[in-house]
């Protein structure tokens, strides 16, 4: 028997003004899981997140969120998720602690001082405590901001662009902290147009101005796109890509470095092509298993922008 979906929505519309900006979108969250949504600037991922979540009513569609009714009962759902914004929002004049004791006291929490405490202990803050928010790097400031909307034990978590501007250490310890989470049972909804946080993702929806193209467990996105890759080594790498990029039966040139994956969803026109290119002896072609990075640049550049028409 499978647990029941932490979200299940159908139908998710939202207008604003003459765009549609949300059209029919349907999804289903596994509880626990960490759930990416992908796309473009631009493209709905957090006006869809936040309709999934009680947190923007949609003007079509329905469904549940933790057991909620997302039209009638969005107060209960916003008791039970804990949303990180991108951009800092919390107050940059109080100490971290004076921070934290703040959302424990609009939480109503029982044992605040306590709950501060455990707060602070967890993400590793308690040395900082009585540091001003506003004088804390990028990746304490995210660290803060973690504790903050955690604190009330939320059963869901969002991630709204959640490392932007973190150093490289500061991230991995921050998906550290997320899997964590994750393992103890927390849903998370993470934005991201990044492919490092795309590949933290159990599970990836990729939307593209509006519309939910493709959606699944991430190890299968690549499967499911059909697509088909050759990694290619050797001498004057700049020359061959530049002549690759011409041929009409290649979806796909993507540079790693000195190297080069060739990726197309026709496998029989790719290898032909394969085969004319390797008669020059001059660059080795292995074929590889096309994974997340190249089906993330595929469906990248494969979307059109359906609300350039309205920029002036």
């Amino acid at each position: 028997m499978h647990a029941a979906p932490a979200i299940s929505v159908t139908g998710l519309t939202k207008i604003f003004g003459k765009r549609k900006v949300v059209d029919s979108f349907d999804m289903e969250v596994p509880a626990g899981a960490i759930y990416g949504f992908l796309g473009p600037n631009g493209s709905g991922k957090t006006t869809t997140i936040r309709m999934m979540c009680g947190l923007l009513t949609p003007d079509a569609g329905s469904g549940t969120c933790l057991g909620y009714d997302i039209l009638r009962e969005q107060n209960k759902i916003k008791e039970n998720v804990g949303y990180m914004t991108q951009r800092f929002s919390l107050y940059e004049d109080l100490t971290i602690r004076e921070n934290l004791d703040f959302i424990a006291r609009m939480y109503r929490l029982k044992a605040r001082k306590a709950r501060v405490d455990e707060a602070l202990e967890h993400l590793g803050l308690a040395d900082r405590a009585k540091q001003l928010a506003g004088t804390l790097s990028g990746g304490w400031k995210q660290r803060l901001a973690l504790a903050a909307c955690m604190i009330h034990t939320p059963s869901l978590l969002l991630l709204d662009e959640p490392t932007a501007g973190v150093d490289p250490k500061a991230r991995r310890d921050f998906w550290d902290e997320i899997r964590a989470l994750s393992a103890k049972g927390v849903t998370v909804l993470v934005s991201t147009h990044y492919m490092d946080e795309a590949v933290q993702c159990d599970y990836i929806a990729y939307i593209a101005y509006g519309k939910k193209l493709i959606a699944g467990p991430a190890a299968e996105i690549p499967a499911m796109i059909g697509l088909h890759t050759w990694r290619v080594t050797g001498p004057d790498i700049s020359k061959l890509e530049a002549d690759l990029r011409l041929e009409p039966d290649i979806g796909q040139v993507a540079r790693f470095g000195a190297v080069l994956h060739v990726s197309g969803t026709n496998r029989d026109e790719l290898e032909a092509l394969v085969k004319h290119y390797q008669s020059y002896g001059t660059h080795e072609w292995v074929e590889k298993k096309s994974e997340l990075e190249e089906a993330f640049i595929y469906l990248m550049a494969g979307t059109k922008d359906n609300f350039a028409a309205d920029t002036p």
